[in-house]
């Protein structure tokens, strides 16, 4: 088991699933009713979603929807720890050792990945990785983001040679907070990014570990 596998679970928050699935017909039926919620949230925000507009949108009854799920919540944290699991997939592709020519190059590609996400998986925009805790009851003192830096801090130190100081992580902790928040802002209005905002989240991400990594 690698870093990213074994980390992965920091970020994967366990949502309160009525049923969790055992045959490929309920796995299909999990990700379609996951699917449909997450189009609904594009479309129109979190906040408003429901159980029944769930249901409408995957042409399931509601009663489909509860056997999974108890309440909309409960659809919004296994979306946000869905979501979670399809970054930290991305990131680990990316922080394969020697797959970048420097720790930097390694940061910014995870950059990269975070950007790819938000542009193409639907309802990640409003329910990502720096959302998860704040759908969830507070089972710890770290946040989201910082257990993601926790993680890419380890891989860049076991496969790029970073230092593995305190001054490090801080910056990776750093740069992952800052990225995640200009990129959000960067699709905040547009589908596609704001390609100034997203030019200057990996300035600053350069920035930041300039002399650390």
């Amino acid at each position: 088991m690698n870093i990213i596998e074994s980390s992965t679970p920091l970020l994967s928050a366990s949502a309160p699933i009525r049923n969790e699935p055992v045959q490929a017909r309920s796995t299909a039926r999990l990700a379609t009713l996951l699917d449909s919620a997450a189009a609904v949230i594009d479309e129109i925000g979190y906040e408003r979603l429901t159980t029944a507009m769930v249901a409408e949108r995957a042409g399931a009854s509601i009663g489909t929807v509860y056997r999974y799920f108890p309440d909309r919540i409960a659809v919004l944290q296994s979306l946000a720890a869905r979501n979670s699991e399809r970054l930290m997939g991305r990131v680990a592709a990316e922080l394969v050792p020697a797959r970048h020519a420097s720790a930097t190059d390694a940061l910014l590609a995870v950059l990269d990945a975070m950007t790819e996400l938000f542009r193409t998986e639907p309802g990640y925009r409003s329910v990502r990785v720096g959302d998860v805790l704040d759908l969830l009851p507070p089972t710890t003192e770290s946040t989201a983001n910082a257990a993601m830096a926790d993680v890419v801090a380890d891989a860049l130190v076991a496969g790029y040679g970073a230092a593995d100081t305190v001054e490090v992580r801080l910056a990776v902790g750093t740069a992952v907070e800052i990225a995640d928040a200009l990129v959000a802002r960067a699709f905040a209005r547009d589908g596609r990014g704001d390609a100034a905002l997203l030019a200057e989240a990996a300035r600053a991400v350069r920035a930041v570990v300039a002399g650390r990594l």
